[in-house]
């Protein structure tokens, strides 16, 4: 007869995207591991697998868009629990924060072209547009 497991002994370890989808870091486990398979986590400077184990102390590198963080993981955590709480379970590097704050910054005073536009351009915009793809006309 296989042995109850202590409800008040935590985990020693969790699956990284358990622990990723737990932290907030990603809306789903699917989304966590899409990312895991597309490069963009590193568990202790090496590319994981999506059921490779995190323990307290380990280091991830997530790229998550234009952001990058470094985080220490601190605690694993039995469930998704809110956002603040979520926060417990890892710690960011203070060169990663600089970092993050460097580029919030940048991106504020210099918005990526276009991003003003809202909605379908103008009859007159649409018209500048075909002119410009249009091959040989070069002004």
């Amino acid at each position: 007869m296989p042995k109850k497991q202590s409800l008040d002994r935590a985990p020693e370890s969790r699956r990284i995207d358990q622990w990723l989808w737990a932290a907030r870091f990603f809306k789903s486990r699917s989304l966590a591991t899409a990312a895991i398979h597309a490069g963009h986590v590193r568990l202790n400077d090496q590319p994981p697998k999506p059921a490779q184990a995190v323990r307290p102390g380990d280091t991830l590198d997530l790229a998550l868009g234009p952001m990058k963080w470094t985080v220490v993981v601190r605690a694993l955590g039995e469930r998704r629990r809110p956002a603040a709480e979520a926060r417990e379970l890892y710690e960011e590097t203070p060169d990663s924060r600089a970092r993050r704050e460097t580029l919030r910054e940048n991106l504020r005073l210099a918005p990526a072209p276009g991003s003003g536009l809202k909605g379908r351009p103008t009859k007159k915009a649409r018209r500048l547009i075909h002119r410009f793809n249009e091959p040989g006309n070069i002004r």
